[in-house]
This record gives structure tokens, C-alpha cells and sequence, in this order.
């Protein structure tokens, strides 16, 4: 077989080589995706060995126990709280019911003359019907209160009169028998008054009669 040379001849040999550029073939074999790697694998679940049960019921166990001794002390903080509140007001309370200083009132003998009266009103009332044997001693007690401690008296009677106003139906008896009472006392004073005052004209009257006699006489 002929080639064209440089004359314009084709030799045979220009058949057997290889072109400059040779096409790209693929293998039919080959898989594009067998060459990719493939990724890692999901993790099977491992399922709980007894010791991880047995460190998960203590943790349960420690928080559970943890939380009642947090419950326990906040209630015990709080019973002390209550309890000291209840001891700084009972406190002060009874340091509100003692006369200022400047008063010049002394609890000690007020005390002991209120106890002596007391106990006088029970001796006069020994003998006389269980109602009056306990009302007169606590009302001689209560009336000597007033005459040797007027201060602590009043300042006892606010205290109780704040506590009666939390008690509607307490406090409006209260004020009915207190207002009955001091407008018998005012009565009773009035009258006595005016009893008081005929007596000393009566007196004045038949003073100056035995004086005019007397002097009639002479």
C-alpha cells in the first residue's frame, strides 16, 4: 500500500502510527461510584449494661434525696423565721405596755397594790353567789389597775382594743357596752352630783335656822 510522501506518494508505514491525540475511552468496567469511599457507617444503639442502670437508679436515688433535705431545711428556715417573728412581736408588745420613763409610774408596787386589791374584792365576796365571786374581785382589780397604773392600764386597753378590731362583731359589742357604760357613769355622777348639791342646801338651810334660833334666843 502506497503514502503519500513529499512528493505526493502515501507510504504504507503512515498507517501504523499513532495519532497525536488519542480519544479518551472509557472502561466499561469501571463504576464511578465504586471508587468513591463510602461513608461511616451508622453506630449500632448499645443497650444499657446493668451498671449503667444500677449508676442511673443512684442518680435518681441522690437527686431524690437531695431535694427532700432541700424541702426539709427550707422548712425548718422557714418554722425558725416564723418563731422568731412570733418572739420579736411578743417582745415588743409587752415593751409597749410599760410606762415611758419620764411618767414616773413604777410597775412594781402598781403591781402589788393591784393584787392586794384583788385579792381584798375575792375576801368581800367570799360569801356571796358564784356570779359575784367572780366578777367583783376581777372589777376591784381592774379599778385599782386604773388607780395605781393609769398608763399601763390605757396602753392595755389599746393593745386589746386593736385585737378586738380584727374581730368586727367583738369590737361593736365592745363599743355598745363601753358607751352604755359611760353614759351610766355620767348619769350616776350627775345624779350624785345634783344629790350632793341638795344635800349641802338642806345643810346650809337648817345651819342658818339653828342660828337665827340661837340668836332668838339670846
Amino acid at each position: 500500500m502506497l503514502c503519500w510522501n513529499s512528493i505526493g506518494v502515501v507510504s504504507p508505514q503512515s498507517f501504523n502510527k499513532k495519532p497525536i491525540y488519542d480519544d479518551f475511552r472509557e472502561n466499561p468496567t469501571s463504576n464511578p461510584t465504586n471508587s468513591r469511599s463510602s461513608g461511616p457507617e451508622p453506630a449500632t444503639p448499645r443497650r444499657p449494661t446493668p451498671t449503667d442502670r444500677l449508676a442511673a437508679q443512684i442518680r435518681v436515688a441522690r437527686l431524690s434525696l437531695h431535694s427532700q433535705a432541700a424541702r426539709a431545711e427550707d422548712s425548718f428556715n422557714g418554722f425558725m423565721s416564723r418563731l422568731l417573728d412570733i418572739e420579736s412581736n411578743f417582745t415588743n408588745t409587752v415593751a409597749s405596755l410599760a410606762p415611758p420613763k419620764e411618767s414616773g409610774e413604777k410597775l412594781l408596787p402598781g403591781v402589788l397594790y393591784t393584787l392586794v386589791s384583788s385579792m381584798a374584792g375575792s375576801i368581800v365576796a367570799r360569801n356571796r353567789n358564784i356570779l359575784v365571786r367572780g366578777i367583783f374581785p376581777v372589777a376591784v382589780g381592774v379599778g385599782a389597775g386604773w388607780v395605781f397604773l393609769p398608763i399601763t392600764m390605757r396602753n392595755v386597753g389599746d393593745l386589746v382594743w386593736r385585737w378586738e378590731e380584727k374581730v368586727p362583731a367583738i369590737s361593736e359589742t365592745h363599743l355598745r357596752v363601753r358607751n352604755s357604760t359611760e353614759h351610766a357613769w355620767h348619769m350616776t355622777k350627775t345624779h350624785w352630783d345634783l344629790g350632793v348639791n341638795r344635800i349641802s342646801e338642806f345643810v346650809s338651810d337648817g345651819r342658818e335656822k339653828v342660828q337665827e334660833w340661837v340668836r332668838k334666843g339670846k
